[in-house]
């Protein structure tokens, strides 16, 4: 029986260096089959690369258990401040870091403090093993896959995934489906044998099996040859072999980047070499050591040049080119120009640059006609900068990557950090996976909700300790678990993002809440299908969270230019003056001004007494099931109350919901997730009622 072994053992510092000089062992084999490869490309009909695909934390920092995150093109850690999103890059960017010095994770400075005592007693009295921080899933590209096969076959893989786990004893383990036998199987096949030596080398049970038969039979050129690549595996086995020589080179490096990587704008040039020799850089030293690469340098050159204008116009040149990339991305000041100087140490210059030679960045404001030094600029200009400095080094090495950024641009104007949006989706996306954390309104992409993780810490806002399977950093897949500070940022993003349609948008029918917006639409689809008249998708439907905020946001649109304004409200005495202000005041026409209850025949109504209140009562007790003590009865509403939801609320006044309350949301997001079997229960009345509003807001137009 072939057997499938899930292996996971420390990765040993092999290279794959050597991995060509051991193909050519099974060079020269009578039978090199064109190999299969059974993976499918993605949609798009384009090659996959190796991506990682979830990663989950354990036991760091703020963090007891984070769940299996997701991670996608680009992936939006969101949260508020102290929740735990740092935590989970730098767990994550371990696993594989750009700077070897950031790999070792230290118990003492990184387990939970509260816990540190307890662990410690535990892994020193051999009660359990150190913990495992960090398990990163990835999917193999189809190189990766190929490469395999050149070797052990089409059948020797037997997932496509791999997963990367490290914890506080800082050995890395791989985690691969591997099926031994069909590799040994794959390797004998591909050899030029006799008969007899290829039928004694298939009973081989094992890798040092088929070691002892190679060494039992007639010593051929070609089994000369497979017996050097079987002492290449054994004594391990081909799943060892498969990561250490062929995946591990092709795993991308994570590039982890926050605020303290900023350039300072100034250095010296001896003390920059000893911290680079000693391996002690400073995080602000990764920017400025790719600016000198990029200016194609050395920090040798910047001591024993004879010529400093040849040093200055190089450094001028990747200032340049840096300059005409930030300029695409940074619309606050384009007027502004990157110019480095290298000069001798003078006696007033900062204390750790007395000596030797000192490199300088400056930034030059056309307008102003002044230079400035590069980090007395604002934060968002030098961090936007610093990070495009050590990216466009990085990138000139053609090193896969996955690019980890804590905070981007937590600096920046709200439109610079659009800026950053466009920068991350038209520059780093289509080279490069990019997970970023925020807790910035205007760093989250509202037409790509679903890039989005929730972070969250219900421990910082408990009043009593939690139990440790709950408390702690969790990344939540269900929105409706969030605390409301972990949304705001989303519901930010969304109020921005309608601001921005209602200014944009030629067309915009104002209505008070959601409920209206998803009722709306869905009856517009409902009498589309029967040929009858929707609502015309010209109109961009508002929801302006309340009656109160009707009048606000027409003043503030009414005399947009160009711009065709509608109001659909609901309707109380009480509200009649309020609707009658839109147009008394002239902020809008007459005929652009409506309530429900000019399509419902009473003085009073919402758009629920669009439909009939036997319906909507129906809609209530099918979403409020759970809570209601039986169903609501058509009869027990107080028929004298013309607005069926002032009657429902009145009739759960005396028999109230075992818990929550009654709102308008809920029963339109039931009547929009079920509308395919609840369109045949919508009376020819209530039909009318909708098309007779539509025929004239559309007449509008």
């Amino acid at each position: 029986m072939l057997g499938v072994f899930l292996i996971g053992v420390p990765v040993a510092s092999m290279s794959g260096g050597d991995h060509e000089a051991e193909i050519a062992l099974l060079k020269g084999a009578a039978v090199r089959r064109k190999l299969r490869n059974p993976w499918k490309t993605n949609a798009e009909g384009r090659e996959q690369e190796m991506r990682l695909e979830k990663f989950r934390v354990h036991e760091f920092r703020s963090v007891w258990d984070s769940g299996d995150i997701e991670v996608g093109d680009v992936t939006c850690l969101v949260g508020k401040n102290e929740a735990g999103k740092t935590a989970l890059l730098k767990a994550l960017y371990r696993v594989a870091p750009i700077v070897n010095e950031d790999a070792a994770f230290d118990a003492t400075d990184d387990y939970p403090r509260k816990e540190y005592g307890d662990y410690l007693h535990e892994v020193e009295s051999g009660k359990r093993e150190p913990a495992e921080v960090i398990a990163a899933e990835y999917r193999l590209e189809l190189d990766d896959i190929a490469a395999v096969e050149q070797v052990f076959g089409s059948r020797a893989l037997k997932s496509q995934t791999i997963c990367l786990t490290k914890g506080y004893a800082n050995e890395r383990t791989y985690n691969i489906s591997f099926d031994e036998g069909a590799a040994r199987a794959h390797v004998i096949a591909a050899a030029e044998l006799t008969d007899a030596t290829r039928a004694t080398l298939e009973m081989a049970a094992s890798w040092g099996d088929l070691k002892t038969k190679l060494e039992g039979v007639e010593a051929t050129v070609e089994v000369t040859r497979l017996l050097a690549f079987v002492n290449v595996i054994f004594p391990d086995d081909g799943s060892h072999y498969t990561f250490n020589k062929i995946l591990s080179s092709r795993i991308p490096a994570l590039l982890y980047f926050d605020e303290y990587y900023q350039m300072l704008g100034h250095e010296n040039v001896q003390t920059l070499i000893q911290r680079k020799a000693a391996g002690t850089l400073k995080p602000s030293d990764h920017p400025l050591l790719g600016l000198i690469n990029l200016a194609r340098l050395n920090l040798e050159d910047l001591l024993g040049a004879q010529r400093t204008t040849e040093l200055v116009n190089k450094l001028e040149g990747a200032g340049n080119h840096l300059t005409r990339q930030i300029l695409r991305y940074w619309s606050q000041n384009k007027h502004l120009q990157m110019r480095f100087d290298i000069r001798e140490a003078r006696s007033e210059d900062p204390e750790h640059m007395r000596s030797g030679q000192n490199i300088w960045g400056r930034v030059y404001d056309q307008v102003h006609w002044a230079t400035t030094e590069l980090g007395s600029r604002s934060k968002g200009f030098v961090w936007f900068f610093s990070f495009l400095a050590w990216y466009e080094d990085v990138k000139r090495s053609n090193k896969k990557l996955i690019l980890l950024l804590d905070e981007p641009g937590l600096s920046l104007h709200g439109r610079a950090q659009a800026d950053l949006l466009r920068y991350i989706e038209q520059e780093l996306k289509p080279n490069h996976q990019v997970i970023y954390t925020t807790h910035s309104p205007f760093m989250v992409d509202p037409a790509n909700f679903n890039r989005v993780r929730i972070v969250q810490d219900r421990g910082i806002d408990a009043d009593d300790p939690l139990p440790k399977e709950e408390d702690g950093t969790k990344v939540l897949t269900d929105l409706f678990d969030a605390s409301d500070d972990s949304l705001f940022p989303l519901q930010g993003a969304l109020g921005y993002d309608i601001h921005q349609t209602l200014f944009v948008g030629p067309n915009c029918l104002v209505v008070e809440g959601p409920a209206d917006m998803l009722y709306l639409q869905a009856m517009s689809s409902v009498l589309e299908r029967d040929g009858r008249t929707g609502l015309d998708p010209r109109w961009t439907i508002t929801p302006v969270g309340g009656s109160g905020k009707v009048s606000t946001f027409v003043s503030l649109l009414g005399n947009q230019k160009g711009m065709k304004l509608a109001v659909l409200v609901d309707v109380a005495v009480s509200d009649s003056e309020a609707v009658e202000a839109l147009y008394k005041k002239r902020l809008l026409q007459r005929k652009n001004v409506h309530t429900y209850s000019d399509f419902v025949g009473s003085k009073e109504a919402d758009i629920e007494d669009m439909f009939d209140r036997g319906f909507y009562v129906d809609l209530v007790n099918a979403e409020y099931a759970k809570q209601l003590n039986g169903n609501i009865g058509h009869s027990n509403l107080n028929a004298k109350l013309p607005r069926t939801v002032k009657a429902i609320e009145k009739y759960l006044e005396r028999y109230p919901l075992n818990y929550g309350e009654f709102g308008h949301f809920r029963p339109a997001r039931y009547f929009t997730e079920h509308l395919e079997t609840l369109t045949t229960s919508v009376s020819d009345n209530t039909k009318t009622r909708f098309e007779t509003a539509f025929k004239k807001i559309n007449s509008l137009l």
